[in-house]
C-alpha cells in the first residue's frame, strides 16, 4: 500500500513538473523579442514568427503523437518530450538566426508530445484524480509562464545573462522533470494499447470541431497576448520591466481561474454557462485596453488573466468530459492541440504582419476581440452535455 501511494506521489511529481515546462520555453520570448529583435536584426514579422514557429509543430506532431505514446508507452513518450524540449531551448540560443529557428521547432516538437499524451495518462493512471490533475496541470503552466514572462528581463539585464541565458535558463527545470520521471520509463508500455474498446472518428464528430475551434481561439488570444502585450506597452511609455511585470501579473491571476474551474466543471452536466461567463470578462477585458490609463490596462489584463486561465482549463476538460474510451480521449487531445495550434499559429504571426503595414497597437485589441466572440459562440455549443 505504500508502495502504491509512493509511486503515485512519484507520478504526481513528475505530472506537475512536467506541466511547469509546457509554456516556459514560449512565454520567456516575449519579453525578450526588443533585444533579440535588436541583436539578430529581425522584423517585427519574423519576430513575432519566433513565437508561431512552435505552434506550427505543434499542429503537426500532435497528429503524431498518440502513436508514439501507443508504441513507447506514454510514461517513456512523455519523457521523449521533454528530452527534445530541453534540445531546442539549448540549441536556439547558441547561434544565429537559423539555428534559433531550428532550436524554437524542436521546443514545439517536445511541448506537443508531451501535452498531448500528459491528459490521457491522467485519465488512465489517475483517474479518481481527473479534476484535481487537470487543475494542476492548467495552473502550474500558468504560474511558470507567468514567472517565465516576469523574469526573463532581470535575468537578461540584472543577471547579467543576456536574451540566450535569460532562454536557456529554463532548461534546468525540464532537467530536474526528466530526473523525477525516470521511474514512470519502468512502467510496462501497455497504457494506450490495453485499451480494447475502439475509439471513435473524431474528425468526422461536430463537437469534437466545436471544442477545437473553442481551444484554438483560446491559443489564439494567449500567444498573441504573451509575443505582443510587452511590446505595446513598452510602445505606450512602459519601461521593459513594467511590461514584463504586468503580463507576469495577468498570469498570475490566471491561476484562480486555471486550478479552480476544472473541479466546478466536472461537478455541472452542461458548462455553457461558464463558458459565456469567460466569453463576456474577455470582451470587457479587451475593451479597457483601449484607455491607455495605468491603472485601467492593470484591472483590464487582471480580468484578462482570469478569463485565460478559466479558458485554458476548460478546453483541457472538455477532452476528458466528452470522451467516452481512452483512446478516443488521446485521438481528441491531439485532433484539439492539431487543429487548435495551426489556427493559433496565425495569432502572432498575422498581428506582426499588420503592425508592420498599419503601424496602429488597435489593431491588436480589435484582433483580440473577433477571437473572443468566436470562442464563445463555439465554447458555448461545445459546453453541452454529449459525448464523441
Amino acid at each position: 500500500m505504500n508502495k502504491s501511494l509512493s509511486s503515485q506521489s512519484l507520478l504526481i511529481t513528475g505530472i506537475i513538473l512536467v506541466s511547469i515546462n509546457l509554456r516556459t520555453s514560449i512565454a520567456s520570448v516575449g519579453p525578450l523579442i526588443p533585444f533579440i529583435r535588436e541583436d539578430l536584426g529581425l522584423s517585427n514579422g519574423l519576430a513575432g514568427f519566433l513565437t508561431t514557429l512552435p505552434l506550427l509543430t505543434f499542429a503537426t506532431f500532435s497528429l503524431f503523437a498518440p502513436g508514439i505514446g501507443k508504441r513507447l508507452g506514454m510514461g517513456r513518450a512523455v519523457f521523449l518530450g521533454i528530452a527534445i524540449l530541453t534540445t531546442g531551448v539549448i540549441l536556439r540560443v547558441l547561434g544565429g538566426i537559423e539555428l534559433m529557428l531550428f532550436g524554437t521547432a524542436l521546443t514545439g516538437i517536445g511541448i506537443v508530445i508531451a501535452n498531448v499524451l500528459v491528459i490521457p495518462l491522467i485519465k488512465v493512471r489517475l483517474p479518481e484524480k481527473l479534476g484535481l490533475m487537470t487543475a494542476l496541470l492548467a495552473t502550474m503552466m500558468s504560474l511558470f509562464a507567468g514567472i517565465a514572462v516576469g523574469v526573463s528581463v532581470p535575468l537578461a539585464i540584472d543577471w547579467n545573462l543576456g536574451w540566450r541565458g535569460s532562454l536557456a535558463f529554463w532548461a534546468v527545470f525540464m532537467v530536474l522533470a526528466m530526473i523525477v520521471w525516470i521511474p514512470q520509463l519502468q512502467r510496462p508500455k501497455a497504457n494506450l494499447q490495453e485499451v480494447t474498446d475502439p475509439a471513435k472518428n473524431v474528425w468526422r464528430s461536430s463537437l469534437a470541431w466545436q471544442i477545437t475551434i473553442f481551444m484554438g481561439c483560446q491559443s489564439v488570444m494567449y500567444f498573441t497576448v504573451v509575443t505582443w502585450l510587452p511590446d505595446m506597452l513598452i510602445f505606450r511609455g512602459w519601461t521593459p520591466s513594467q511590461a514584463g511585470f504586468v503580463a507576469a501579473m495577468m498570469q498570475i491571476v490566471s491561476l484562480v481561474g486555471s486550478y479552480f474551474i476544472p473541479n466546478f466543471l466536472i461537478k455541472l452536466r452542461e458548462q455553457s454557462g461558464v463558458v459565456l461567463a469567460v466569453g463576456i470578462g474577455y470582451v470587457i477585458g479587451y475593451l479597457g485596453l483601449f484607455v491607455d490609463n495605468e491603472l485601467v490596462t492593470y484591472a483590464s489584463l487582471g480580468l484578462v488573466g482570469l478569463c485565460m486561465g478559466s479558458s485554458l482549463s476548460i478546453a483541457y476538460t472538455f477532452i476528458a468530459l466528452r470522451t467516452a474510451e481512452d483512446q478516443t480521449t488521446a485521438k481528441l487531445s491531439a485532433m484539439v492541440q492539431s487543429s487548435g495550434y495551426y489556427l493559433a499559429a496565425l495569432g502572432p504571426f498575422l498581428f506582426g504582419i499588420s503592425l508592420d503595414l498599419f503601424d496602429n497597437w488597435n489593431v491588436l485589441i480589435y484582433f483580440l476581440l473577433f477571437f473572443s466572440l468566436v470562442f464563445t459562440f463555439f465554447g458555448v455549443y461545445a459546453g453541452r452535455d454529449r459525448k464523441i
